[in-house]
């Protein structure tokens, strides 16, 4: 790259948001890593092999408004801009019968999944507009469930859904400040999430499943790719999925 450019990933201690933090940082990005467990971050820095210049750790809430607006002043202090914001981080809640799942449950997913994409990408918003040069891009994570639902999965499919309309609204309002925005769909990447796969995990049908799975870095080639796009240019949606496993048909 002739300028080094910025880029900020949330869930970026462990999973898909760490081998994307690893994938960037190997394309010559600066990346700030922000998640709930500073030990973790710092795992991604030493795998990484980077110093404090390259990658910054910044331990965040994404569920508390302080701690987003925490996350982009140091991310604006230590590098002056932001070239691309991987919304990444993701939670999710038990997988038990919708009508026994609690308020609080609920709204943890949602706090996260959601309202923590939005105060993200509201963030990013005022400090790619400002600028120079002006704009930025921003990558949602979505998931297969931003389509489709598995069993006893709720909080977690109607927060995928919702951030599907929400990178819609993105990639719009961010036309007139020169910010583009794409969502991933992702189903079954190889990370610790999916371990259990293997083992069999519940199907529409009541049964139990065993699914394929595929290696994580087929998905940090994938955002790699959407960010290396000129402003001019977007992947809206991209879903990177494992061939075999039960989405499209029936299963």
């Amino acid at each position: 790259m002739d300028k080094q450019k910025i880029a900020l990933v949330t869930g970026a201690g462990s999973g898909i948001g760490r081998a994307c933090s690893l994938a960037l940082f190997r394309e010559g990005y600066a990346v700030v890593l922000a998640g709930r467990r500073r030990e973790a971050l710092e795992q991604t820095v030493a795998q990484a092999g980077a110093n404090a210049a390259q990658m910054l750790v910044v331990p965040t809430d994404l569920s508390d408004p302080s701690s987003v607006q925490a996350l982009f002043a140091k991310t604006k202090d230590a590098f002056g801009r932001l070239d691309l914001l991987f919304n990444n981080a993701g939670a999710g809640a038990p997988p038990i019968l919708l009508e026994d799942l609690t308020l609080e449950q609920w709204r943890k997913v949602i706090d996260v999944n959601l309202t923590g994409v939005f105060l993200c990408t509201q963030a990013a918003f005022r400090l790619m507009k400002e600028q120079s040069p002006r704009g930025g891009r921003i990558i949602n994570n979505g998931s297969i469930s931003a389509y489709a639902p598995r069993p006893n999965s709720a909080p977690y499919t109607a927060s995928k859904h919702a951030v599907t309309g929400l990178t819609r609204s993105t990639a719009l309002d961010g036309r007139k400040y020169d910010i583009a925005c794409g969502q991933i769909d992702i189903g079954n990447a190889g990370t610790e999430m999916t371990a259990k796969m293997k083992d069999g995990v519940p199907q529409a049908s009541g049964e139990r499943a065993v699914e394929p799975t595929f290696d994580v870095e087929n998905v940090a080639r994938a955002v790699v790719y959407m960010a290396s796009l000129p402003l001019d240019a977007n992947v809206l949606f991209m879903t990177v999925m494992a061939t075999k496993m039960p989405f499209v048909g029936r299963g």
